[in-house]
């Protein structure tokens, strides 16, 4: 009868904390929430939902998931790995991700939107719902086009109306000088 104190852990169990630690390193960021209560179609209907903005939203064993956490320098994640969790990996635009959360936890009360990390720091649940109420992507780049536009269309007009005002200018003089 061996100790299970000096065993070593199965390589299955090895791996699969290989992978959550790369997943969590080259992730923009990680989401924790958690899915008690939900049907298998509830959670196949946010995953298509997040796979639409480069996120994925996987289940692993929280044991798993703190050994991970812990390895890729993220231990502050540790705290909300607590009970059914999942984590929902995010490349690209953060925003829609959390939007894509939060709009799924809207239609369902069983999808529980926990913290997450973003880069090196550890975010609460207010905190991912502040993320999703920031402005999509294309809104911010569309509002930065805007303010740049804005004083060039003003500099245009006011080069535009030089030349035509002294030609009114011009036409009035000539118009008195012939009267």
């Amino acid at each position: 009868m061996t100790d299970t104190a000096t065993r070593a852990p199965r390589q299955e169990k090895v791996d699969t904390v290989a992978e959550i630690t790369e997943r969590l390193r080259s992730a923009d960021a990680v989401f924790v929430s958690e899915y008690r209560g939900m049907t298998v179609k509830q959670i196949t209907t946010l995953r298509a939902s997040l796979r639409g903005v480069g996120a994925e939203h996987t289940v692993y064993k929280n044991t798993l998931a703190r050994f991970a956490a812990t390895e890729a320098g993220v231990a502050g994640l540790n705290d909300v790995l607590v009970g059914p969790t999942a984590l929902t990996f995010v490349s690209g635009d953060i925003a829609a991700a959390a939007k894509a959360l939060r709009d799924n936890a809207a239609t369902n009360p069983n999808l529980v939107v926990k913290g997450g990390v973003l880069g090196a720091n550890v975010l609460s649940a207010s905190d991912v719902a502040a993320l999703a109420e920031l402005p999509s992507r294309e809104e911010l780049l569309a509002r930065l086009a805007g303010a740049l536009q804005a004083p060039l269309v003003k500099t245009a007009g006011l080069l535009q109306a030089l030349p035509r005002n002294f030609a009114y200018g011009l036409a009035a003089l000539i118009d008195k000088q012939a009267a």
